[in-house]
């Protein structure tokens, strides 16, 4: 069963976030059978969930949605079908709505030939924010950047320019921050400290939505996950629950040893073992010898691991290797999908 979760209340804050949201514990960000198609091509099919304050992930491979998904939360393009609300409001063309909304798109969406601060303080003036070059610089500082640097943007580097977005998505000081990618072109450090960053503003109360493909960086960005593949909603929930859920599928291993013939019937024998597979049927050559090639099927990998070298030392075979064949994300997703349908 798909592990679910309760959005907790929204934070209120103060000033016009709270009074758009008005009283009670609704969710952030709320999508209710939301679909959006671009002529015969379906982007997202019919996908359902509510994301509260904290940091929350949307994770899936590239390809599965997640872009779309952003600009519909964003605004930027309407549903074909379904509702999408951001602090109970839709948010396409509601501009009141954009005055507590930061987004840091995954594009390159500097000014070139403005330096870091020019392009902060024009993003500030135009969400009229007092003192806009005051509030650019505090930005700037916050994500480790010179507010008194003269380079134009274009001398930055990927990593400065993905700061300088996330700067100018935060020098309005929104209720809900919307990242794409946000730690493509960060280098380790960097990358550290922008994900303690996105954990303080989620602790502050803000609403932080982050996309990402990278299963590892989510782990550490985000507690909770939107998981979509395929433009579905593949599971919703808390990371722990949803890690065990991708723990728990089969997983399938290439082990390459010779001989293969009774090797593959002892492995049949292993309790973890679900399905072997040899020689041609697993479509596998190794070095040009089919014959040596076992596909396995297994429900556990450690226990699995843990028993093989033993089983190739009662029949005499010599193992040359063992290898994940699905520990892909896409294949998780696949997995997850499939157990919806």
């Amino acid at each position: 069963m798909t592990p679910t979760t309760t959005a907790p209340a929204a934070h209120t804050g103060t000033g016009t976030a709270g009074n758009l949201r008005g009283p009670g514990a609704a969710p952030v960000i709320s999508f209710d059978g939301v679909s959006k198609w671009f002529g015969p091509v379906v982007a997202v099919s019919d996908v359902t969930f509510c994301i509260g304050s904290g940091v929350t992930a949307l994770l899936g491979p590239n390809g599965a949605g997640k872009s779309t998904v952003m600009r519909m939360l964003c605004g930027l393009t309407a549903p074909s079908k379904g509702t999408v609300t951001v602090l109970g409001r839709p948010p396409r063309g509601d501009v009141e709505l954009y005055r507590h909304l930061g987004l840091v798109p995954q594009q390159e969406s500097v000014i070139e030939p403005l330096t870091a601060r020019s392009f902060v303080t024009l993003m500030a003036r135009l969400s009229d924010v007092a003192d806009a070059s005051g509030a650019a610089a505090d930005r700037l500082r916050l994500v480790e950047l010179d507010p008194d640097d003269v380079r134009p943007l274009r001398a930055y580097s990927k990593g400065m320019r993905q700061r300088v977005k996330v700067a100018a998505a935060l020098v309005h000081d929104p209720t809900v921050l919307v990242l794409d990618e946000p730690l493509n072109g960060l280098d380790p450090r960097q990358r550290l400290r922008m994900i303690a960053l996105l954990h303080d503003l989620g602790a502050e109360g803000r609403c932080v939505v982050v996309s990402s493909h990278v299963l590892e960086e989510v782990e550490r960005l985000a507690s909770r996950i939107v998981m979509i593949a395929e433009g579905r909603l593949a599971a919703e929930g808390e990371f722990s629950a949803i890690r065990d859920l991708m723990d728990d599928r089969p997983h399938r291993l290439r082990v390459v040893a010779e001989p293969t013939r009774g090797l593959a019937a002892a492995l049949i024998a292993i309790p973890a073992v679900l399905a072997v597979r040899v020689g041609e049927r697993s479509g596998q050559a190794v070095r040009g010898q089919t014959e040596g090639v076992i596909e396995v099927d297994v429900t556990d990998v450690a226990a699995f691991r843990a028993s093989i070298a033993g089983a190739a030392q009662a029949v005499g075979a010599r193992l040359l290797e063992v290898t994940p064949l699905d520990d892909d994300l896409e294949s998780v997703f696949r997995y997850l999908v499939n157990r919806r349908q």
